[in-house]
């Protein structure tokens, strides 16, 4: 963790803040960095911002289409002048989950999941990189169970997940010595995402099933505190009902 700070904190800034894991990282973070919090819905992310400086955090919007190039790049140059001293964290939580069989989903379903899952985390990692570098800062990327396995149904969103995980490794080996590089893997999350997966499976849902987001919060905030010499790679974390059980995943609903 990098120990330059401003206006007393180091600045984490985390996509898709304005709701799920996201939303939970920031309030893990909140106590000790001051917060950029990512998201396209302008309404929903001064709405977080507003609960946040309630609370004595030091939070600003960061509104962006994280799929648009020029979106991104204006967003990106408008946070340049507080940003000179370097961005401590940058945690990638974006992203989206498309479902189907193979015979199903359009090329437009697996191109927008891509789009949203990696390529928009490569391209804001790329420009936010010389702020990373300059304070010896940490890239998080939420990863998923499925960027390590997949099965019926699964197989874009987790093709999406299994070519973040190349991304972030390959970064890790690129940026060693200059900017920590995470991958984190959560099972199943109590959150809207995961409510709309059950049901496109036909399950029914209980979120005592589930990891809660502010179980996966923690662990991001391990990995961005864990000391300088050190670096969280790779973790995984899981609920301690790791399947739903069967009487569940069978009733509609």
């Amino acid at each position: 963790m990098s120990e330059r700070t401003s206006a007393g904190r180091p600045v984490a800034l985390v996509t898709g803040g304005s709701r799920g894991i996201g939303r939970a990282v920031c309030d893990a973070l909140a106590p000790t960095h001051a917060l950029l919090v990512g998201g396209r819905d302008e309404a929903a992310v001064d709405r977080v911002v507003e609960e946040l400086r309630a609370k004595g955090a030091q939070a600003h919007p960061f509104v962006v289409e994280l799929t648009d190039d020029d979106s991104t790049a204006a967003a990106v140059e408008a946070l340049a002048p507080s940003l000179e001293d370097g961005l401590d964290v940058l945690v990638h939580s974006a992203g989206v989950a498309r479902t189907g069989a193979l015979a199903e989903l359009t090329r437009e379903d697996w191109a927008h999941q891509y789009d949203v899952n990696v390529v928009a985390v490569a391209d804001l990692t790329r420009r936010l990189l010389p702020a990373l570098r300059a304070a010896g800062g940490t890239v998080v990327a939420i990863n998923s169970g499925s960027g390590h396995r997949s099965g019926p149904g699964g197989g874009s969103y987790s093709a999406s997940k299994f070519a973040l995980r190349a991304l972030t490794d390959a970064l890790r080996e690129e940026e060693r010595g200059r900017v920590r590089v995470v991958s984190i893997h959560p099972g199943r999350v109590d959150t809207d995402m995961q409510v709309e997966l059950q049901s496109a499976h036909g399950r029914g849902y209980v979120a005592e099933d589930h990891l809660s987001a502010a179980s996966v919060a923690e662990a991001v905030r391990y990995a961005v505190l864990a000391p300088a010499e050190a670096m969280v790679e790779e973790l995984t974390i899981r609920p301690v009902r790791t399947e739903v059980s069967g009487e569940r995943a069978t009733t509609k609903g």
